[in-house]
């Protein structure tokens, strides 16, 4: 019976393919930190032009990244861009909605855009309840899922094998909460990983952008919307053109080049 030899060249060929996997991307990663950098250095010397470059470079190559966008919107907010500030700090909101820096400037941003958009009234339970879903990332109420299951299943055990009556049910009571929170944590996480593939909302980023009653630019123009606006697509089937609404009930037709998906 023969024995089998280990082929070198074989081994030596594969060794190689390995090692230039991980020095190229330890190599990309190591440049993604230095644009970064750079970006950021760009920034903090008032060179905002650059610094929005850089950022949006970083993004279209490493992609989505809340920390980037929180910075892209500080650099066009700098250079009174509402509209690209205010977009910037939707995305960063979006994929980190407990950001209160990003809420903050956000909310600063908007109360200087023109259109004052009052919207509609809701019970203050959904308000509430709303909040409760922005309270963490996806991760993070995925984390808390994950800690309550945990925590649970050893209280049940406690339950089945302790003695002791008061030890019991205490951590019977105990686990029964950690379950419940567990349900929920996972019913929030997914309304925030639907909300985060959701590209429903929009934000104008023209000057001024008129609102048709049909999709043609001959339509009629209803009512005008300003940079910065926020605005739900309720009918992104065409190229051209999208069906918009607003907090306050008014609906048109826009332009698809004028809004920003955010």
């Amino acid at each position: 019976m023969k024995k089998k030899t280990i082929n070198i060249e074989r081994v030596n060929r594969w060794l190689m393919i390995s090692l230039s996997f991980v020095i190229f991307h330890l190599s990309f990663s190591v440049a993604q930190a230095q644009s970064k950098v750079h970006a950021d250095d760009a920034y903090s010397q008032e060179n905002y032009e650059e610094a929005i470059q850089l950022y949006e470079q970083l993004l279209s190559q490493k992609g989505p990244s809340a920390d980037v966008y929180y910075n892209l919107g500080n650099a066009y907010y700098r250079i009174d861009s509402l509209s690209g500030a205010i977009l910037a700090w939707e995305r960063a909101l979006r994929m980190q909605p407990s950001d209160d820096d990003a809420r903050f400037n956000l909310q600063l941003a908007r109360s200087k855009t023109v259109d004052k958009i009052a919207p509609e009234r809701e019970m203050f339970f959904v308000t509430w309840y709303r909040s409760l879903v922005r309270a963490f990332s996806v991760d993070a109420w995925a984390v808390i899922a994950l800690a309550s299951l945990a925590v649970a299943l050893v209280l049940l055990l406690v339950f089945f094998f302790a003695y002791g009556e008061r030890l019991r049910r205490l951590s019977f009571t105990v686990s029964v909460v950690l379950l419940v929170l567990f349900l929920l944590a996972n019913l929030f996480a997914w309304q925030q990983q639907r909300a985060l593939q959701s590209h429903d909302d929009a934000i104008v980023m023209v000057a001024t952008m008129p609102v048709k009653n049909t999709p043609a630019a001959g339509g009629s123009s209803e009512f005008t919307l300003h940079a910065g606006t926020k605005v739900t697509i309720t009918d992104g089937t065409m190229d051209e053109w999208k069906q918009i609404s607003l907090p306050d009930g008014r609906e048109g037709w826009v332009a698809a080049k004028d809004i920003e998906v955010i």
